[in-house]
C-alpha cells in the first residue's frame, strides 16, 4: 500500500487509524524497554518543580493578601456567633415548630411531616448542638454563595465576551478537589469554621452561577421584547422582568447550592477547629465506633433530605400556595408548648436516645465479623488478587505463586500476545480493524497494568481517543493536559487514580447500566430503584466511608466500594430517562414491522438513547473523580492521597499541583465522552 492509499485510509477512517497507531506506540515502547527504559517511566532530571514553583508563588501572593483575608475572617466571625448562638440558644421546640411550619408553607402536611420528624430525629441522636453548629455554618455560607453565584451568572449573561471565559472557569471549579479548595484557603484564614464557610461558599457558588444564566438565557423573547418596549431602563428590564420571569430555574440553582455548601460543610470538618456533626463522623471513624460514626451519618442524611425537598419545593413552576392559617396554628401550638413546658423542658443532652442502638450496632458488628470475617476477607482478596491487582500492575506483576497457584514468566507474556495477535487478525480478516486493534490495546493494557503503561501509549491512546470524539482540537487539547501532568512530576499518581476511578466507573457502568435498562422495562423496579436514587443523591460524600469501613476496613477495596455507591446513580438515571424518552413514531414502526418488546428495546430505544446514556456515563466519571479524593481519607493512594497529604502538611504547591492534575484527568474525560455523545446525536439527527 503506498503513502497516498494509506492517507486516504486514515482520511475515511480515522477511528481504525488511531488504534492501530496506538497500537504500534505501545508495542515500540515494550520491544525497546530494556534498551531505552525512558519509555515506560518519564526520566525524573526532565520533571519540573511545578510543586516548588506554584507553592513558592501562591505563598507570596497569598501573604500579600493575607492581612485582608484575617480581615474578613474577623468580620465573618460576627455573622458566624450570632447566627451558632441563636441555633443553638433557640429551645428546641421552637426550632422544630418553626422547621414543620415552613414545611407546611412550602409544601403541605408532606413536607410538615417531614421536617418534624426529621428534626426530632435529630434531636433524638443527641446530636442537636453539633447539628446546629453545621447548620449555622450553611446559613452563613449560603447567602454568600447565592450572592457571588447570581453576580458571575448576570455578569456572564450581560457580557458575552466574558461569557466563554467564565464557563470554563465554573467547568474547572466544579472539577476541582473539594479537598483542594481548603488548602490554600487554610493559609489564608488558619484554622477554624472560617476556613470551611469560605471553602462553602467558593465550591457552591458555581452551580448558583449556573443556573442564573441557564434562566436568563430561556426567557421567552417576547417578555424580553415588551419590556424594551415598556420604555424601561436596562436594570428596570433585568430586575424587574427577566430575573422574575426565570425565578424557576434560579430557585433550581438555590437548591444545588444548599446542597453543595451542606456537602463542603462536613468535608472542611477534616481541618477541625469546629464541634460539628462532620467533625463528630470524622472523629468516630477515626475511633471505629462505627455505631456512634453511622448515627451521626444518618444526622447528616436526615438534613441532606430535609434541605433537599423544602428547597426542591420551591423550585417546582406551579407550587401550591397552602392555607396560611395552618402555618399560624402550627407556631402558636409550639409557643403553647413552651409557655407550658418551660420549667420542665428537657436539656438536648438528655436525648442521647439511640446510644443503645449504636451500642448495638458496634456489638452487632462485632459478632458478625467474627463470624463471617473470614468469608468477607475470602470475598475481598478474590476481587484484589484476581481482578484489581492485575488491572493495576499487570499480570506478569500480579500473577504469583501464593495467589493464583503459578509464577507468570516471559514466555507466558509471548504466548499471552501471541494469541491477542492472532485474534486480531482473525478480526481483521473479516473486516472488523477497529475491534482488532482495540482487542490489542486491551492486552497491552491487561499484561502490563494500568499504573505501568509506557507514557507515550498513554498520550497516543487519548490523543486517539480526541480524534475520533472531536478531531484535531480536541486531541490536542488533551494531550497538552496529559503532558502538563508528565512534566509536573505527577505521573505514576495520575495513573494509580485513574485505575481506581477506571475500575470502578466500569463497574458503575455495567451495574448502572443493568439497573437502568430493568427500570425501563418494569415500572415496578422503577418506583423501588427511584427512592433509593434519591436517597443516594442528597447523601454527603463523607458518610459513604462510613459503611463500607464497618464490614471491610480500610484499603482500596472499601474506596472502590464508597465510589461506586456515589458515583452509580447518575448511570442509573440517565439510562432509564433515554430508554423511556423514545419518539413514539419509532416505537409506532417497531411495533407495525412485528418487533417484540425486546427487539424495540436493544434496536430500537437502545441506540436512540446512546448519547443520554453517554451522559449519564459522563456524570458517572466526574462522581468518581470527586469522591476519589475523599477515599483518600481511608487509604487509597494516588492524587487523592496526595491532596490529602498536602492538606494536613499545609504545602499549597503540592495541594494546588495535585489538584489541577485531579481536575485535567476530569476534563479530559468530560470532553472525550461530550464528543462522542455529540458525534451520536448528530448521526441521529438531533
Amino acid at each position: 500500500m503506498s503513502i497516498d492509499q494509506l492517507r486516504s485510509y486514515a482520511a475515511a477512517r480515522p477511528g481504525v487509524a488511531a488504534v492501530w497507531l496506538t497500537v504500534c506506540v505501545g508495542a515500540f515502547c515494550l520491544a525497546l524497554e530494556a534498551v531505552f527504559p525512558w519509555l515506560i517511566g518519564w526520566p525524573s532530571v526532565l520533571e519540573l518543580p511545578a510543586s516548588d514553583w506554584i507553592g513558592a508563588g501562591v505563598t507570596a501572593v497569598l501573604e500579600t493578601v493575607k492581612p485582608v483575608a484575617r480581615g474578613f475572617s474577623y468580620l465573618m466571625d460576627f455573622p458566624m456567633f450570632w447566627t451558632n448562638a441563636l441555633l443553638v440558644g433557640t429551645p428546641w421546640p421552637i426550632t422544630i415548630g418553626c422547621v414543620t411550619a415552613l414545611g407546611w408553607y412550602i409544601g403541605g402536611l408532606r413536607l410538615a411531616a417531614l421536617g418534624g420528624i426529621g428534626l426530632s430525629l435529630v434531636l433524638a441522636s443527641g446530636y442537636w448542638t453539633e447539628s446546629m453548629n453545621t447548620l449555622a455554618l450553611v446559613a452563613v455560607s449560603v447567602p454568600l454563595a447565592l450572592l457571588l453565584g447570581g453576580m458571575i451568572g448576570i455578569l456572564a449573561y450581560e457580557n458575552a465576551r466574558v461569557r466563554s471565559a467564565v464557563l470554563a472557569t465554573l467547568d474547572v471549579m466544579q472539577t476541582v478537589p473539594t479537598f483542594a479548595y481548603l488548602t490554600p484557603l487554610l493559609l489564608l484564614f488558619g484554622f477554624g469554621p472560617v476556613v470551611g464557610l469560605v471553602a462553602s461558599a467558593i465550591y457552591a457558588a458555581p452551580p448558583m452561577a449556573r443556573n442564573v444564566l441557564l434562566g436568563l438565557e430561556r426567557v421567552d423573547p417576547d417578555i424580553k421584547d415588551a419590556a424594551v418596549m415598556s420604555g424601561g431602563t436596562r436594570f428596570q428590564q433585568l430586575f424587574l422582568v427577566e430575573i422574575p420571569s426565570a425565578t424557576t430555574q434560579i430557585m433550581v440553582g438555590v437548591n444545588q447550592c444548599l446542597m453543595a455548601a451542606l456537602s463542603m460543610v462536613i468535608i472542611a470538618a477534616v481541618i477541625g477547629g469546629f464541634d460539628d456533626i462532620g467533625w463528630e463522623v470524622l472523629l468516630t471513624m477515626r475511633k471505629a465506633q462505627f455505631g456512634q460514626s453511622f448515627l451521626a451519618g444518618l444526622v447528616i442524611v436526615v438534613f441532606a433530605i430535609v434541605i433537599d425537598r423544602m428547597s426542591g419545593a420551591l423550585t417546582q413552576a406551579r407550587r401550591k400556595r397552602h392555607d396560611r392559617r395552618g402555618l399560624y396554628l402550627i407556631l402558636g401550638l409550639t409557643v403553647a408548648a413552651m409557655v407550658l413546658l418551660w420549667q420542665r423542658l428537657p436539656a438536648t443532652a438528655d436525648f442521647a436516645l439511640f446510644d443503645p442502638l449504636a451500642s448495638y450496632v458496634d456489638q452487632s458488628l462485632g459478632n458478625f465479623t467474627a463470624q463471617n470475617g473470614a468469608a468477607l476477607d475470602a470475598f475481598k482478596n478474590v476481587l484484589v488478587f484476581f481482578i484489581f491487582l492485575p488491572l493495576r500492575i499487570g499480570l506478569d506483576n500480579a500473577v504469583l505463586s501464593f495467589t493464583w497457584g503459578f509464577q507468570w514468566t516471559p514466555m507466558m507474556s509471548f504466548a499471552f500476545y501471541a494469541c491477542a495477535a492472532v485474534l486480531a487478525a482473525s478480526l481483521v480478516w473479516c473486516e472488523r480493524a477497529l475491534a482488532g486493534g482495540l482487542l490489542l490495546v486491551a492486552a497491552l493494557v491487561l499484561e502490563t497494568g494500568i499504573s505501568e503503561l509506557p507514557w507515550p501509549f498513554v498520550l497516543m491512546g487519548v490523543g486517539a481517543l480526541g480524534w475520533m470524539a472531536g478531531g484535531r482540537k480536541l486531541a490536542l487539547s488533551v494531550v497538552l493536559m496529559l503532558l502538563a501532568i508528565l512534566l509536573s512530576g505527577l505521573w505514576e499518581r495520575a495513573l494509580l487514580s485513574l485505575y481506581l476511578s477506571g475500575v470502578a466507573v466500569v463497574a458503575c457502568a455495567g451495574l448502572g447500566g443493568a439497573l437502568g435498562l430493568l427500570a425501563a422495562a418494569s415500572p415496578m423496579a422503577w418506583r423501588v430503584l427511584r427512592p433509593v436514587c434519591d436517597m443516594l443523591q442528597t447523601i454527603p460524600l463523607f458518610v459513604f466511608l462510613i459503611p463500607v469501613l464497618m464490614f471491610f476496613q480500610i484499603g482500596e477495596f472499601s474506596a472502590f466500594l464508597a465510589i461506586c455507591a456515589y458515583a452509580i446513580v447518575p448511570m442509573i438515571r440517565y439510562t432509564q430517562h433515554g430508554l423511556t424518552t423514545t419518539p413514539p413514531e419509532l416505537l409506532d414502526a417497531a411495533t407495525t414491522s412485528g418487533a417484540t418488546a425486546w427487539q424495540t428495546m436493544w434496536d430500537v430505544r437502545v441506540p436512540y438513547a446512546v448519547p443520554t446514556i453517554l451522559l449519564g456515563l459522563n456524570q458517572t466519571i466526574l462522581y468518581a473523580f470527586a469522591m476519589l479524593v475523599i477515599a483518600a481519607l481511608i487509604g487509597t493512594t494516588g492524587l487523592g492521597q496526595s491532596i490529602f497529604l498536602a492538606l494536613g502538611q499545609a504545602d499549597v504547591g503540592l495541594g494546588i499541583t495535585a489538584g489541577a492534575a485531579m481536575a485535567m484527568l476530569a476534563l479530559i474525560a468530560d470532553r472525550l465522552v461530550q464528543g462522542f455523545a455529540e458525534e451520536r446525536r448528530k448521526a441521529l439527527g438531533l
